[in-house]
């Protein structure tokens, strides 16, 4: 199977650059895999599919102005510097993509502000470096200060104040991602009132979202696809909550991904690097709530392995016929049974 099967045409202009006024105002393509059918609807009518002992499952990380830009300490070249992960206790010590990668030597600083700046202490392929902040103090309050929302680079603007807000979800609580869990962001608290209303729990997982989500694939055979590894963790009551459903809906792929290494590997927190693609035997899920990805990616094989890849891509051309707005910022997906 080849990372070309997963490809799909998607107009430019249907790529959504502004979020709705209102977050649960997209609509909604479900998608009955046992039926091989889908149907066109509204994200507010999620409840009407929602069924007594369902428990959605969702991401609660939360997206912290990751991106900087700063200039090199030895001159005035302007650098963009991406954080990933931390890679200390302390959290001053970070994986990162930075640009121009090819010239950031070894022991070259950055700073960003008259209060924050950083070293390259080590580098790897694809532009990725290992940077330390000067200081001890809490480096997520620094970066509020200097940081940018790390809006993906389909959406073609300046990030603004009001994507710190719509760029996360109303339940995110941990900080630690560099990419918003996006199936999520339709939410409101109605909306979460009225899926309990209808009989279902939520619960809660975290999976930090870094590259293992989002980098692309630099391989042609899904068989050679290995995702970096992201930092995830849930607590017991909340898996409690998740292995008394009757059915469990993640909220997202990166839901998806960090219950499915709980049941495959036992073990409530740690690093993932799983990827899931079609053949994959799904140890928890039964059902998801997602947003449409990009072609060719890690995530729409996730999705393709829960439905069926040529269920999904018939699925992808419709929500392109019917001029759905796609990605981040877009509308979502609902796989049922």
């Amino acid at each position: 199977m080849l990372v070309s099967d997963f490809d799909y045409h998607l107009p430019e202009e249907l790529i959504a650059q502004e979020p709705l006024a209102d977050r649960a105002a997209s609509r909604m393509l479900v998608v009955h895999r046992g039926e091989r059918r889908f149907e066109d609807r509204m994200f507010r009518e999620l409840p009407l599919f929602i069924r007594p002992g369902d428990c959605l499952i969702l991401n609660n990380s939360r997206v912290f102005p990751s991106r900087l830009v700063g200039v090199r300490c030895s001159g005035t070249a302007r650098v963009e510097v991406f954080l990933v992960r931390p890679v200390s206790p302390d959290r001053r010590t970070w994986q990162a993509l930075v640009r121009p990668g090819r010239k950031m030597p070894i022991g070259e600083r950055i700073r960003f502000s008259d209060t924050l700046s950083c070293e390259v202490l080590d580098r790897a392929e694809h532009g990725e470096r290992t940077v330390r902040f000067d200081g001890e103090g809490d480096i997520y309050a620094e970066l509020d200060q200097v940081g940018h929302m790390p809006l993906p680079p389909y959406i073609r603007r300046a990030d603004r104040t009001e994507d710190r807000g719509r760029y996360n979800t109303v339940y995110s609580a941990i900080t630690g991602s560099v990419a918003a869990p996006t199936a999520g962001l339709h939410f409101t608290p109605e909306i979460l009132d009225a899926v309990r209303q209808a009989g279902a729990t939520t619960a809660h997982v975290t999976l930090h979202v870094g590259l293992g989500t989002f980098a692309p694939l630099h391989v042609d055979n899904v068989a050679d696809v290995k995702l970096h590894s992201e930092q995830y963790a849930v607590e017991p009551a909340e898996l409690e909550t998740i292995r008394g459903a009757k059915r469990r809906i993640a909220v997202g792929t990166t839901a998806a991904r960090t219950i499915e290494t709980v049941y495959t590997r036992n073990q409530l927190s740690g690093d993932t690097d799983i990827f899931v693609s079609p053949g994959y035997a799904f140890q928890a899920l039964d059902a998801m709530l997602t947003n449409f990805h990009l072609p060719q990616s890690s995530l729409m094989m996730l999705v393709s392995a829960l439905a069926g890849r040529e269920l999904i891509l018939d699925a992808y051309n419709h929500a392109v016929r019917q001029r759905y707005r796609f990605f981040s910022y877009g509308d979502c997906m609902l796989i049922l049974q």
